[in-house]
């Protein structure tokens, strides 16, 4: 690990943190140091490199978050986890009393391993959710596109999979957004709802090889469905996802609800900002968060416009709207004469 050297005169010297592994450093840095920029840029300080060592000068508060930001990302190095801009956003982001804890090794609950990459969460909400899905037999990650609800809970399912903890994994979502008028699609069944479960296969090929994704999905360990097909049925041994829960009405989700068998685990996802379901119509993850969210057995980790982690623009659209549809000035809403009002 780094070890660090306080220099305590006044709150504009600069304080020190040196390094034991020298190779570790360029990616430490970033091409053209664009790691130690970001840092720079995002917290006010100066760094300066000398050899293996960092010399940090700013306001005291913000020297020492940037001595945590660098020591943490030299851990990752040194736990062989590769370090990009995204993982220094995620640490920079991440709140100052929640640690990664690297070194507590494979068993980590923060770790999660799949066929294909390991997978850290990126802020303190992900760190709570991907505790919760481990912990919790019926899990609701809520809150704006984004933030890795349905990608964290794919991950944790697959993990579970490979250490035999279930034995299937089972991904649905309302095929159709606003009502699941599959008949005017062309094609037959398969190619009117696979348009619908893209972003699951996605998930799916980036933690596992092709053609172990094929292999599950031909033998049944992994099946990808809509919404309407889990009627009747009992899933027991097996992880089951439902993603934009937002688009289901309330005896949708009583029904999906109640699909959970022995030896399940269940995570809902949805953004109640989205929902695209007909005016009038509650939303059935609303309904659901209201009747069952404070059940034992049951967590909810709600997510924040702080928590999206795609392209740092996505973070501003996100805000942009959030203050939109929460002022009252606006003059469009859902039917471009009122104000978008978020569900309950």
């Amino acid at each position: 690990m780094a070890h660090e050297t306080t220099y305590s005169a006044e709150h504009e010297a600069p304080q020190f943190i040196t390094f034991e592994n020298n190779t570790l450093l360029p990616a430490l840095f970033g091409h053209h140091d664009q790691h130690v920029a970001r840092i720079e840029h995002s917290l006010g300080v100066m760094v300066t490199s000398r050899g293996n060592q960092l010399a940090l000068t700013g306001p005291t508060d913000a020297v020492n978050m940037a001595k945590k930001v660098f020591a943490e990302l030299y851990a990752m190095l040194e736990g062989d986890f590769p370090v990009t801009l995204a993982e220094v956003d995620a640490v920079l982001r991440i709140e100052s009393n929640v640690r990664l804890d690297l070194e507590e090794g494979p068993q980590s609950k923060i770790v999660v391993h799949t066929p294909k990459r390991r997978i850290l969460p990126r802020s303190s909400n992900q760190v709570q959710y991907v505790k919760a899905l481990r912990e919790s037999e019926l899990v609701f990650g809520v809150g704006p596109a984004g933030t890795g609800k349905t990608y964290l809970a794919v991950a944790i399912a697959l993990s579970m999979m490979s250490q035999g903890e279930v034995e299937r994994l089972i991904l649905s979502r309302p095929a159709v957004e606003a009502g699941e008028r599959l008949g005017f699609l062309p094609g037959d069944l398969r190619e009117k709802v696979d348009p619908y479960l893209r972003p699951l296969y996605d998930a799916l090929y980036d933690m596992m090889p092709a053609d172990k994704v094929n292999g599950y999905l031909q033998g049944g360990e992994v099946e990808i469905a809509p919404l309407a097909f889990m009627r009747g049925r009992t899933l027991s041994n097996a992880f089951v996802i439902l993603d934009e829960a937002q688009n289901t009405t309330p005896v949708q989700m009583k029904m999906f609800l109640t699909r959970l068998g022995e030896n399940s685990r269940m995570a809902v996802t949805g953004d109640l900002s989205q929902v695209d379901l007909p005016r009038g119509v509650q939303s059935g993850l609303a309904h659901a968060l209201s009747v069952v969210g404070q059940l034992k057995g049951t967590q909810v980790v709600e997510f924040s416009d702080v928590d999206v982690l795609r392209h740092p623009l996505v973070t501003k659209i996100v805000k942009a709207y959030n203050k939109h549809e929460n002022s009252t000035d606006s003059s469009y809403g859902n039917n471009g004469s009122s104000p978008v009002k978020k569900s309950t």
